[in-house]
C-alpha cells in the first residue's frame, strides 16, 4: 500500500531537486513502493531494531493479541515507513497511514480512531508535529483504547466515551526529543534507526538492481554506496540516475567507472557532497580562511537562505567532520581543506586570510 504524498509537508528550502536530499517526492514514493521489502527477513540493515521488533511481533502472534505500540525515530530515508508496513504484514493486519501535520484538531484524530478495525496498524508519520489537543486524546486511546468525544460547547458540553477496538500505533519521528514524555512512555517498543554502513548499502543496491533489472558489478555498487550518505533512499535514487547514464552512455552495465562518471554529471562527489555542500565549504575556506564565520554571513556568501544552509547543508557536513559549529561561528576542519585539495593558511585560519577579522563573522 502506497503512503499518500504529504502535500501539507512542504520540503525544506533548497531540497526540492537535490539528488542527495533525504525527503521523498512523488517519484521516489512510487519507486520505493516497488522496491520496499515485504517482511523482516528481506529488510536490510538495522540489525538490532529488526531483531527486537521480530521478538515483539512473534510474541504478540503467539498470544493472539495486537502488538505493542511502536515508536521509530531516525533521519528521513532510513526505513521507518517500510518497517511500519512490515509490522502490518507480519501481524496480518491492514494499515492506515496518516501524518502528524494532517491532524490539526482532536476531531480529526477521533474520526480516524473510530474507523479502525480490530488489530489494524495506524502509522502516524512525523508524530511530533501533531497538535496538542489531538496528542492528549491519543494518550487515552493508546492506553485504554477509548476516547472522549466532546459534544456541544460551553457549559452544556458533554463528553461521550467511545470504545475503540485494540489497534497498534506505529509512530515515526525525525526529532524524538520533541515528543512529550507522556506520549513517549506509552510506546511499548522504541527503535532508533541508524545510518547505514557502506556494506549494508551495497546489499540494498544489489537487491534494488535485481528488481529494476539492472546489471551492476560489485565495484559499481560500492561506488554508489560510498556516495549515498548512509541512506537507502538516496542509494536507490543514485542507482536510478546511474542506470540512466549506463543505458545512454555505456553498454547498460554499471561498473565503478560508469558509476563515477554518472555521478560526476550529477555533481555528487566521492563523499556524497553535492553542489550546495561544496559551495558552503568553498565559501568558508576561500572567502573566510576556514572561519569562524557567522551563519548569516556564510549564507549570503553562498547565495542561499540562512535556513537552507543550516537545515539542508550543515547536518551532513557536521556528521562527515568537515564543518564544526562553535559559539563564534562556523569553522572548517582539516578534513574540509583536504577534501577540496586546499592548503590551510598559516596560523590555522581564524578568519579571512590577511584581514585579521575572524571575530567580525563570529556572531
Amino acid at each position: 500500500m502506497l503512503p499518500p504524498q504529504n502535500k501539507w509537508d512542504d520540503p525544506a528550502p533548497g531540497t526540492e531537486e537535490r539528488l542527495v536530499g533525504s525527503d521523498a517526492d512523488g517519484e521516489d514514493q512510487a519507486v520505493e513502493a516497488a522496491l520496499r521489502p515485504k517482511d523482516l527477513d528481506e529488510f536490510v540493515g538495522q540489525e538490532k531494531v529488526r531483531q527486537q521488533l521480530d521478538l515483539v511481533l512473534r510474541a504478540a502472534r503467539q498470544r493472539g493479541a495486537t502488538a505493542d505500540h511502536v515508536l521509530l525515530s531516525g533521519a528521513p530515508g532510513l526505513g521507518k515507513t517500510t518497517l511500519s508496513m512490515i509490522i502490518a504484514a507480519e501481524m496480518g493486519a491492514p494499515i492506515r497511514i496518516t501524518s502528524g501535520p494532517a491532524i490539526q484538531h482532536a476531531g480529526d484524530l477521533a474520526a480516524i480512531l473510530s474507523s479502525l478495525q480490530e488489530g489494524e496498524v495506524l502509522f502516524l508519520d512525523e508524530i511530533h508535529r501533531m497538535s496538542r489537543p489531538a496528542e492528549e486524546m491519543l494518550y487515552m486511546a493508546m492506553e485504554d483504547f477509548r476516547v472522549d468525544v466532546i459534544v456541544g460547547k460551553g457549559p452544556g458540553a458533554t463528553a461521550i466515551p467511545l470504545e475503540l477496538p485494540p489497534f497498534t500505533l506505529v509512530g515515526a519521528t525525525t526529532r524524538a526529543g520533541l515528543l512529550p514524555p507522556p506520549l513517549r512512555d506509552r510506546f511499548g517498543f522504541t527503535g532508533h534507526m541508524e545510518f547505514y554502513e557502506p556494506s549494508e548499502l551495497e546489499r540494498v543496491i544489489h537487491r534494488s538492481a535485481r528488481l529494476l533489472d539492472v546489471e551492476i558489478g560489485e565495484e559499481g555498487a560500492a561506488e554508489i554506496a560510498g556516495r549515498s550518505r548512509g541512506t537507502p533512499r538516496i542509494a536507490n535514487r543514485l542507482l536510478r540516475r546511474v542506470r540512466d547514464y549506463a543505458q545512454v552512455e555505456a553498454d547498460g552495465v554499471i561498473t565503478r567507472e560508469v558509476a563515477g562518471a554518472a555521478l560526476a554529471v550529477y555533481e555528487v562527489d566521492a563523499r556524497g557532497l553535492d553542489r550546495l555542500d561544496r559551495s558552503v565549504l568553498q565559501a568558508l575556506l576561500k572567502l573566510f580562511g576556514g572561519g569562524p564565520v557567522g551563519l548569516s554571513t556564510l549564507a549570503v556568501a553562498v547565495g542561499e537562505e540562512r535556513e537552507t544552509v543550516e537545515e539542508v547543508a550543515e547536518p551532513f557536513l557536521v556528521r562527515e567532520g568537515l564543518l564544526a559549529r562553535t559559539p563564534r561561528g562556523r569553522v572548517a576542519t582539516p578534513a574540509a581543506w583536504a577534501h577540496l585539495g586546499l592548503v590551510p593558511p598559516q596560523g590555522g585560519g581564524g578568519g579571512a586570510p590577511g584581514t585579521g577579522q575572524g571575530g567580525l563573522f563570529g556572531a
